[in-house]
């Protein structure tokens, strides 16, 4: 298939970079240092020879390679949602420049007081060669991928990268993360634990995200849900939407609740966002509501086992490549 390039599949690369961010900054274990930055310290008043890799101005977030101390660093910045207890403040102290009026329009530029006008950024320093390819823009490809395809494609590469768990255990466990859980139910085999995405500074409702992890350890995606795990998905759907409401009085018509395929790692998980929040892969070629999941093992308690499935990959992708070597590209 031709490779993905227009406009949409360029921002949805992005959505899916700063996606796996996440994930891996979940992964990730600090590095050692002397002690923590004070806030007059700027490690990037020494940043050289930026290059954009790629960025979005939908998301308002910018991904940048450069060098600090002669060694490679990657900085993202990304603009924090405007929330609703500050207008008062960003009303009465900031400044307002008229552009252009037109009748009833006018068209200003509005400089906020600069605790209000903050930009989350994200420094990977020293960055390897991997990081700098990771989040520099490439064409997508979308992936026809059929019930044989995941057999004897998709499956064995999983199995071979062998990507560690054990953060996602560690929440389960209570190990990492416990005063983040918004709700559990600790069942073993129909229970889950709710928490906010690390996307989500949970500071508005606006871009709500909340995680729902199952406790179940033997189920990687869609591929491996048969309609005896109807019960486990009934009870995330329902309870996760039931939580959402008693602690963010937001009722599950504003909801939009789906799974990845393919998923950013590979143990069950449930994406709860706020309707109307573009969130990063919840455009139809990756995002599956769970109410249709839910319908369709009802219908067919095999449907994901023998479903053609289709999903984007990026150019550098290994799981292409082995598509590719088996002639189905």
């Amino acid at each position: 298939r031709e490779g993905a390039t227009n406009m949409a599949d360029a921002v949805e690369s992005v959505y899916r970079e700063k996606d796996e961010f996440y994930q891996e900054a979940k992964r990730s274990k600090p590095a050692d240092r002397d002690g923590p930055e004070s806030e007059s310290e700027n490690i990037l008043a020494g940043f050289q020879t930026p290059n954009v890799l790629s960025d979005s101005a939908r998301e308002k977030i910018i991904f940048i390679h450069g060098k600090i101390a002669d060694q490679d660093a990657v900085v993202i910045l990304e603009k924090t949602p405007i929330r609703e207890d500050t207008l008062p403040e960003l009303f009465s102290c900031s400044s307002l420049r008229l552009e252009t009026r037109n009748d009833i329009y006018g068209s200003y530029r509005l400089q906020a007081p600069p605790h209000l006008n903050e930009i989350k950024t994200t420094v990977i320093y020293p960055a390897t060669e991997k990081h700098v390819k990771k989040y520099q823009r490439q064409e997508n490809f979308l992936v026809e991928e059929t019930g044989e395809d995941y057999e004897s494609i998709t499956l064995p590469y999983i199995q071979q990268q062998s990507l560690s768990l054990q953060w996602v255990y560690n929440i389960l466990d209570k190990k990492a993360e416990a005063d983040r859980v918004v709700y559990e139910d600790p069942d073993p085999k129909l229970g889950f634990v709710l928490l906010p995405d690390l996307k989500w500074n949970q500071k508005q409702v606006d871009d709500l995200y909340l995680i729902a992890v199952a406790h179940q350890r033997d189920v990687r995606s869609l591929r491996d849900l048969t309609s005896e795990h109807l019960p486990l998905l009934q009870n995330i759907f329902q309870k996760g939407k039931e939580a959402i409401l008693q602690r963010y009085n937001l009722p599950s018509s504003k909801l939009r609740v789906y799974l990845h395929y393919q998923p950013s790692y590979y143990h069950l998980h449930v994406h709860f966002t706020k309707l109307g929040y573009e969130a990063p892969g919840c455009g139809v070629e990756r995002a599956h509501l769970l109410s249709d999941v839910i319908q369709n093992l009802q219908a067919n308690p095999q449907f994901y086992k023998t479903r053609t499935m289709y999903f984007p990959l990026r150019a550098d992708d290994g799981l292409l490549d082995r598509f590719r070597e088996a002639g189905r590209m």
